[in-house]
This record gives structure tokens, C-alpha cells and sequence, in this order.
């Protein structure tokens, strides 16, 4: 798919202006936007920061929109007013194939890829599952009730994978290449970069891999909706997995 095919028929597509510089906006806006709501919602429910694994759901929710207000404000407003939109210049598209093709690498990454990649990294770090799963378990721990997993889908296997996909795969990589890097290391940065940002080391390894083969989807198809599909059902595999197992 070309990017003249992701414009509406007929319509003449301006130059896109946006770049890298757009990306580093983001990524500041995102964090700060992170940090202040999640100071406000501290000193509102009178906590402390070592209090923040104690937050419910419901305000684990709010305290992500300052993040999603940078890795999806940013690129809206730069790509309308330094291009032609969301769909057009980040290939915001999906086909109804995507979502078992997409799907189906994002539950194989889970199920084989990763336990492959794993198995001898936990031997030699000395570690085990329990830590691997760490992060996501904390999150999952507080999904109290039926609102409580709802939440949990819509913020972890939903919304989540819906931005930083937009973000990543469709703004970051393809500035990247909009400043002349070949594919392969326009793919590998973003990975790195992706999985670098969420501040977890020993999952690093399954991140930078899961962004590589998203990115990968994300440009062999020319469009976001295999790496969409590929992300939710790499969460989704995941959070249902620790619910199950209470």
C-alpha cells in the first residue's frame, strides 16, 4: 500500500512537515503529562509516592492519559497540521485479516517465542518466572471484581497497544525513515526505543522483540493494523493468563 492510497480519492496530499523533532515532543509531553496527573491524583487521595502500587485501577486509568495525551495528542496535531492526518501519513488502516494475522504472531511471540528467548536468560540471570512477570502481575493484582478486569482489558489489552502503535510504529518509525534511515535500523531503533521506555530491564529482551516484529508488520503490510492486532493479543495473552491463575 502507498501512501497516495491512504488519502481519500482524489485528494491531494501535502508534504508532510512533521519529523523527529515532533517524536522528542511527544515523548516530553507524554512523561510530563504522566508525572503531573499522577502528582495531582497523589496528593488528592493524600498519598505518597512510595503508595503509587496502591492506586486502584480506576486511577491507574486517569494517571495514563497524561502519558497518552503526549503519544497520541502529538501526533494527531502535528500530522493535521504538518500533513494530512492520522490515516494518510501514519497509515492508521486496518483490513479484517489483520486481526488473525496480526493476532496470531502476537499470541506465538507470547506462547513460543518468548519462552524460547527466556529459558536460558532466567538460567543465567538466576531468576525466575514470578520475576519475568512481575510488572504485569502488580497490575493485574489490583483488577478487583468485574470493573476491575474491565479496566484491566481496556487499559493494558486495548488502549495501550491502540497508542503506541499510532506512536511508534506509525509516527516514530516513519520519521525515522523520513530522515533517510534505511529500513532495517529504522526498525531496530524503534524497538530499542519502545522497549527502552518502559523502564523494565528484565523484560527488555521480549520488548525489543516485540517492537521488531511490529515494526516489521507495520511495514511489510503499510499499514497499523497487523502491529495493532499483533499488540493486543500479545497483552491480551498475558493478562488472561494471570487472571486464570488468580
Amino acid at each position: 500500500m502507498t501512501e497516495a492510497t491512504t488519502a481519500p480519492a482524489g485528494a491531494e496530499l501535502r508534504p508532510r512537515l512533521w519529523g523527529l523533532g515532533d517524536v522528542i515532543l511527544g515523548f516530553v509531553v507524554g512523561l510530563t503529562g504522566s508525572q503531573v496527573v499522577l502528582a495531582v491524583i497523589l496528593a488528592a487521595t493524600d498519598r505518597t509516592v512510595d503508595q503509587i502500587d496502591e492506586l486502584p485501577l480506576s486511577l491507574v486509568a486517569v494517571a495514563q492519559m497524561g502519558l497518552w495525551f503526549g503519544l497520541l495528542g502529538v501526533p494527531l496535531v502535528a500530522t493535521r497540521r504538518k500533513g494530512n492526518g492520522l490515516v494518510a501519513d501514519l497509515h492508521l488502516r486496518a483490513r479484517w485479516s489483520d486481526a488473525w494475522r496480526g493476532g496470531g504472531i502476537g499470541v506465538v511471540l507470547q506462547l513460543v517465542a518468548l519462552p524460547l528467548l527466556y529459558w536460558p536468560l532466567l538460567r543465567l540471570l538466576d531468576k525466575g518466572v514470578s520475576d519475568l512477570e512481575g510488572p504485569a502481575r502488580e497490575m493485574t493484582d489490583r483488577a478487583d471484581g468485574a470493573l476491575g478486569v474491565i479496566l484491566l482489558v481496556l487499559i493494558v489489552g486495548i488502549c495501550a497497544p491502540v497508542v503506541e502503535e499510532i506512536f511508534y510504529r506509525g509516527f516514530f518509525q516513519q520519521a525515522l525513515r523520513k530522515r533517510g534511515m534505511p529500513v532495517a535500523p529504522a526498525i531496530g531503533v524503534n524497538a530499542l526505543v519502545f522497549g527502552l521506555s518502559h523502564g523494565q530491564l528484565l523484560q527488555l529482551p521480549a520488548l525489543v522483540l516485540f517492537g521488531a516484529v511490529a515494526g516489521i508488520l507495520a511495514h511489510r503490510s503499510g499499514r497499523l493494523g497487523p502491529a495493532i492486532a499483533a499488540h493486543v493479543a500479545f497483552n491480551m495473552v498475558t493478562v488472561i493468563a494471570l487472571l486464570v491463575a488468580g
